[in-house]
């Protein structure tokens, strides 16, 4: 008998799952049914898809498409870059936050700096956050804005000692902001960048062993672990040209769960990263967390090899293929009802619900 541990159902606030528009790398059912598998009952989906989700029209398409596949329960994000300041009143009640980016990444989508002031103040009022996609000085730039118009605001998959510590002093004079970290961040360094060449290609790139020690160092002050699970597929990445990101879905827990084997964190860590923060942020109450019937039981001694044959995501590859972990998600339920076990999805594609705003 594996040495059972119950956790509440997972909640990741980034990932890419690509649908509509660029379902040959993922789609609603198969990132999903990777979340699933990696201990995710709820997941948040960026905006940048092919076509980018910045009007209430490609928004509502985007969720009936959803409704179909989808057989955990996901939230959406809406994108902006500027120009269309018109279109957040209309879909604030379908959305669970605002996403801007202000480096180079997949779509490319950029917010200029001078578009900044006007994107925070016509987001601003209610408690959903503006997400952010801000390296090195434009971290500094977001919190320039933050000071004057205080919307509360993510950073996301924080790499840089330097940001951290940009970003820490500014939560220490009580600015409304929070901040997360990828599992790729925390155990990888931009020395894999050789061994994994375009499959270690990301924005923010891998950083140095002193900017993950810092990172691990100051785990306590992060809010979130976010996957930014990104997936592309095999082709894609070999080509001349290779895509940002990498999946992640799948690979976060087993990550975090052998670091507690290690004694490099806690359970109760884990959970505050990956459950009890994102939904304290996104102010999500997740279907009967609080009653345990939104649940993940975990082997906590279970040793297995992390493999692409055996991964969900229809990009089937990893840049933890071949890592050997210890701990194993083996059940998984949602409102009472299990969704799957020992690899297995046990429910049909529209099971899980679109999340909406302050409602269950």
């Amino acid at each position: 008998m594996y040495n059972k541990v119950i956790i509440p159902g997972l909640i990741d606030p980034h990932v890419h799952l690509r649908d509509p528009g660029q379902t040959h790398k993922e789609d609603f059912y198969t990132g999903t049914s990777a979340a699933l598998a990696g201990g995710y009952t709820t997941i948040l989906d960026m905006p940048n898809n092919r076509l980018p989700i910045t009007t209430l029209e490609r928004l509502e398409e985007k969720i009936k498409i959803a409704k179909e596949g989808i057989v955990c329960d996901v939230g959406f994000y809406f994108g902006s870059m500027g120009d269309n300041l018109n279109e957040f009143e209309r879909v604030k009640d379908k959305v669970m936050g605002l996403k801007l980016y202000l480096n180079e990444t997949t779509g490319n989508f950029l917010v200029s700096k001078n578009s900044l002031e006007n994107i925070f103040s016509e987001w601003s009022g209610g408690n959903k956050p503006i997400l952010v996609h801000a390296e090195e000085k434009r971290v500094e730039d977001v919190i320039n804005v933050v000071k004057k118009i205080r919307t509360p605001t993510h950073f996301c998959h924080i790499s840089l000692a330097s940001e951290l510590r940009m970003i820490l002093d500014t939560k220490e004079k009580g600015l409304p902001i929070t901040c997360g970290v990828t599992p790729h961040h925390l155990f990888l360094t931009e020395h894999d960048v050789k061994i994994f060449g375009p499959f270690g290609k990301m924005k923010p790139p891998l950083a140095s062993k002193k900017d993950v020690e810092f990172l691990w160092k100051n785990l306590k002050y992060i809010d979130v672990v976010e996957s930014d699970h990104a997936p592309h597929t095999v082709k894609e990445k070999n080509s001349d040209v290779p895509p940002y990101g990498v999946p992640g879905l799948e690979t976060t827990l087993p990550l975090l769960l052998t670091a507690v084997s290690q004694k490099r964190l806690s359970i109760d860590d884990i959970v505050r990263l990956c459950h009890t923060n994102p939904a304290r942020i996104l102010s999500i109450q997740q279907f009967d967390s609080s009653n345990y019937r939104t649940k993940v039981e975990v082997g906590l001694s279970e040793k297995y090899t992390i493999e692409n044959k055996s991964l969900f995501t229809k990009c089937h590859w990893s840049p933890f293929d071949g890592w050997r972990v210890k701990g194993k998600v083996k059940r998984v339920f949602i409102r009472g009802t299990e969704v799957f076990e020992n690899g297995k999805i046990l429910v049909k594609p529209g099971f899980g619900k679109v999340l909406l705003p302050n409602r269950q």
